[in-house]
């Protein structure tokens, strides 16, 4: 089979393009014209010379397979067959990366899988609950309706994903800013104002001591504090990749003054807001829980989890375990408590989803606004500092000229 790039019109008159895979050009425009396309122009696709270098190909992004599940949906919904809407949707994927995966979906469902199996072999791209909605979604008849649940989901989640990642973002640069100017102050400015002392021949005051000091440390030793931050960030990698530092670090992270309460308020959120999804869609409470254990990104959140299903199994209320964990608020216990006793479990933790989803929205703010202050009086305390001490001897130097 070869890959064509097609332009044409739609009924509408309005302007379409794609690709498709066939023998020969002809083939290409009989398939466009029992879609009742017109074609304008169809050519052989030409070679990429990197397809076969992975990192040099863009990634499947969480954008991507939201717009597949909204698009999917909404075909499937229209009475298209499956196959004919991976074609579809094959044509139109611009990231090629993308368009390789979904042509073997085709290719793995054209042999007889299913839809969520073949899903299965791209754990990167779709995970758990990705595919074990689509296999209740086959199952029960109800694939439109759960791929638009897994959009919409899915919408919310990169939400939340893009606060926390902008709430970190602004502190990071500003340290960053401020480690390369204290850097370079030390390192280039700091050495003139020391030969300059130095031609003086008077005592410098201690502030400007320690500042020489350091300028001269930082310039004998900037291989070693490169090598000791390096071998820090790898020791902590390697810690954080065992499984009882995993265990360890998560557990300070909760603990943690303000992010360790962000952190939660996001964990309640992503916990109530999946549990409803899955369980709305046909998913056992105990299956539910198992994925959301193994999503959850933490490991005291995750023996949480795994507790609850344990006391679930054990014939308890969701509940009670929930409380004894010590993660969740005793609101969110009681409120899904309540949804146990009315048989609303899923609404209510729809509910307590959006609920915390405007909790995490303003700690996010409000930990910007409060790290913000902080990082210019660090900034201003830091980088003044350096230049006090260095004009001190000036300044002295002024005062015994005057006298």
């Amino acid at each position: 089979m070869t890959a064509f790039i097609w332009k044409g019109k739609n009924p509408k008159n309005r302007k379409v393009k794609g690709e498709m895979e066939a023998e020969t050009a002809e083939q290409v425009k009989s398939a466009l014209q029992r879609r009742k396309i017109t074609p304008v122009k169809i050519k052989q696709k030409p070679k990429d010379l990197f397809e076969n270098i992975a990192f040099m190909q863009p990634k499947v992004k969480d954008k991507d397979v939201i717009i597949f599940a909204r698009q999917f949906s909404t075909m499937i919904d229209a009475g298209l067959p499956l196959l004919q809407c991976l074609e579809i949707l094959y044509e139109q994927q611009e990231n090629p990366s993308f368009k390789k995966v979904l042509k073997k979906i085709k290719e793995s469902i054209e042999a007889g899988e299913t839809f969520a199996d073949a899903l299965k072999k791209f754990p990167n791209i779709f995970n758990e609950l990705f595919i074990n909605m689509v296999a209740a979604g086959e199952a029960g008849g109800i694939l439109d309706i759960i791929l638009r649940r897994l959009s919409a989901y899915m919408e919310k989640m990169a939400k939340l994903k893009k606060q926390i990642k902008g709430a970190m973002t602004y502190p990071a640069i500003t340290l960053a800013i401020a480690v390369i100017v204290v850097g370079v102050i030390l390192v280039f400015v700091i050495p003139v104002f020391s030969k300059m002392f130095a031609d003086f021949g008077s005592s410098l005051p201690t502030p400007t001591l320690l500042v020489v000091g350091l300028s001269n440390f930082v310039i004998h030793k900037i291989w070693y504090i490169i090598g000791s931050v390096v071998i820090a960030v790898f020791v902590f990698k390697k810690i954080y990749a065992s499984k009882k530092g995993r265990i360890i670090m998560d557990d300070m992270f909760l603990k943690l003054p303000v992010f360790g309460i962000l952190i939660k308020k996001v964990a309640v959120s992503k916990f109530t807001r999946t549990m409803g999804t899955m369980m709305s869609s046909g998913v056992s409470i105990l299956e539910a829980l198992e994925i959301v254990a193994r999503t959850a990104g933490n490991k005291t959140i995750e023996f949480a989890m795994l507790d609850v299903k344990q006391g679930i199994s054990e014939g308890r209320s969701m509940g009670d375990p929930l409380l004894e964990s010590g993660v969740f608020p005793s609101m969110v216990c009681s409120m899904i408590a309540v949804g146990e006793s009315t048989g609303a479990l899923d609404t209510m933790m729809e509910k307590i989803a959006d609920f915390y989803d405007d909790e995490v929205d303003q700690a996010v703010k409000n930990l910007t606004d409060m790290i913000e202050p902080f990082m210019m009086v660090f900034l201003g305390t830091v980088i003044g500092g350096l230049v006090i001490a260095m004009y001190l001897p000036i300044f002295k130097m002024a005062g015994v000229v005057g006298s």
